[in-house]
This record gives C-alpha cells, sequence and structure tokens, in this order.
C-alpha cells in the first residue's frame, strides 16, 4: 500500500469518526436550546493515536529512504558525478521535510492527549462546582 493512499484511508477514517455542529444565535435575538458541545474521549483518543502511528511508522520508512539518499550522494560524488552534489542537496532537503513532518505528527498526538486530559480536568472541575452550589442552596 502507498503512503498517499494509506494516508487517505487514515485521514477519512479520522474524519469519518469526527463530527461537528455549529450553532448560531438566530437573528432575532436569544439563545438555541440545541447547542451541542460534547467533547468524545474516544474520538480525540482515536485522532491522536493515527498520529502516533503514521509519526512511529513514517519514522522508521523515513529514516531508511534518507539512509539510501545519503548512501547514493556520496557513491555518485566519489565517483565523479555532477549529480552527487544534487542528490546530497536532496538528501539534506529529505531529512528537513521529514524532521517537520515528524514533528506535526507529535505535535497534533500531544496537543490531543493534553486536549482530552484537560478537557476530562474541567469536567470534574464543573461537576464539583455545581455539586457544591447544590449543596449551598440546602444550607441557606
Amino acid at each position: 500500500m502507498s503512503f498517499e493512499t494509506e494516508w487517505a484511508s487514515v485521514r477519512s477514517e479520522a474524519t469519518s469518526n469526527v463530527s461537528m455542529r455549529l450553532n448560531q444565535v438566530p437573528d432575532e435575538g436569544g439563545g438555541s436550546s440545541n447547542v451541542d458541545l460534547s467533547v468524545s474521549q474516544d474520538k480525540l483518543g482515536a485522532i491522536g493515536s493515527a498520529a502516533y502511528v503514521l509519526h512511529g511508522r513514517l519514522s522508521a520508512v523515513g529514516k531508511q529512504a534518507n539512509a539510501s539518499t545519503s548512501e547514493a550522494a556520496t557513491m555518485m560524488t566519489s565517483n565523479g558525478f555532477r549529480t552527487g552534489v544534487a542528490m546530497s542537496t536532496v538528501h539534506e532537503t529529505w531529512g528537513s521535510q521529514l524532521n517537520t513532518l515528524l514533528d506535526a505528527c507529535a505535535n497534533i498526538s500531544n496537543h490531543l492527549d493534553y486536549s482530552a486530559a484537560s478537557h476530562e480536568k474541567e469536567e470534574k472541575d464543573i461537576v464539583a462546582s455545581l455539586s457544591v452550589s447544590k449543596i449551598n442552596e440546602y444550607l441557606k
């Protein structure tokens, strides 16, 4: 399976599991009663997991290609081919682009992990504060 095919498959799978609905305030004013602000930990986890898996596979395969390109550039240059310098440039560019993509995958995974943990903490804080406000009603 090619990278493009696999990437399209992972992307479509991730987007098919995510649903978003944006609500608007009606023109005449007032609020909307069907607001959906729920966050599913499973959905965030699935996307973060896919980014983590992509990072691992891309790292392994990308480094393998990087080593092959470096070896080709060295061999061409040592055998007097002028394309050795160009291949060396390709090697440097490949390494830079690979690191950028790996960083992006890591950021996606880490930020979704952080978002899920942060959301869970905020949810617990809200539940605790609502419980306290209920107790305060009875004490008045």
